[in-house]
Parts: structure tokens; sequence; C-alpha cells
């Protein structure tokens, strides 16, 4: 019998508001050793997905507006994140105007609980992304399920 999501959810999900600061999503995914989120509305209706790459992109953009240097990243590292407390403060007061809503992906790639664990892995690699959103019925966010959440299944 093939695994499903519900097999292999992450039923502990951190969601962000559309409306959260990017600073602070920064510092959620650096203290939670994540790299996404779901993102969704005061009902928690799912309304899109922010990962490190749309933060990056936002920081490369407003690091280009900003007219400073290029110290906003700890080291040149695959998967460094932003060193928020190096930056000029100019710089952190704009990324705490800018919301997740202004760089999310909208819309997300979801499955249901009893989504074959195979399927979701040609989804994503079809997809070419890193997580899916396992939802209920009615778009509910029950579980996520992270490509390393996958290879995870490869050790046993």
């Amino acid at each position: 019998m093939a695994l499903r999501a519900r097999d292999v959810m992450q039923t502990s999900v951190l969601s962000v508001d559309a409306n959260t600061p990017l600073a602070r999503v920064a510092r959620l995914f650096l203290e939670e050793e994540i790299h996404g989120a779901p993102v969704v509305d005061e009902t928690e209706r799912l309304l899109g997905v922010v990962s490190i790459t749309d933060l990056l992109r936002a920081v490369d953009e407003e690091h280009g507006s900003a007219g400073t240097t290029a110290v906003y990243f700890r080291d040149v590292l695959e998967f460094s994140g932003p060193d928020w407390t190096s930056a000029p403060q100019d710089f952190q007061d704009r990324l705490e105007q800018i919301s997740v809503g202004d760089v999310m992906q909208r819309g997300a790639v979801t499955v249901a609980e009893d989504t074959t664990v195979p399927e979701i892995a040609r989804l994503m690699r079809a997809q070419r992304i890193h997580r899916v959103i396992v939802v209920r019925g009615d778009d509910r966010i029950v579980g996520l399920i992270t490509a390393l959440d996958l290879v995870g299944l490869l050790e046993a």
C-alpha cells in the first residue's frame, strides 16, 4: 500500500498573514529554521506561499534602490539569510514597510490528504517547487510536505 500525504505530512504548520512585514518573516524563518510558509487571510483561507527566495528577491530589489553597499548577507553561502542587524537602519525600515502580500507567490500548489507520495514527488518535480500544502475539502490547511520530508522517506 502506497504512503499518502496524511502519512508523511507535517501537521504543525506555521503560516503568516499577508500583512506581516518582511523583516518579521525573515526573523521567523531564521528562528524556526524554515524556508517558506503558507500565507493566509484572517479566516485562515490559503492565499499563497512566501519563501526565502521571495524574501531574497525583495531584498535584492530594495538593495538596488537603497543606495547602499552589498552587506546584507551573512556570507555568500548557499541558503544564508539576510543579516538584518548590519543593514543600514533606513533599509531595515523599508523592509518593515514591505509586507508578505507584496512579494508572496499567489495561489499555492496543494494536495489532498489521500494523494500518494509518488504523485506528490512528481508534482513537486514538475512544478519545480520545494513544498506542497495539504488541504482538506474546504481548502483548510491540514499539513505541509517539503522536499526534505520526501528525502527522509529514503532513510527508512
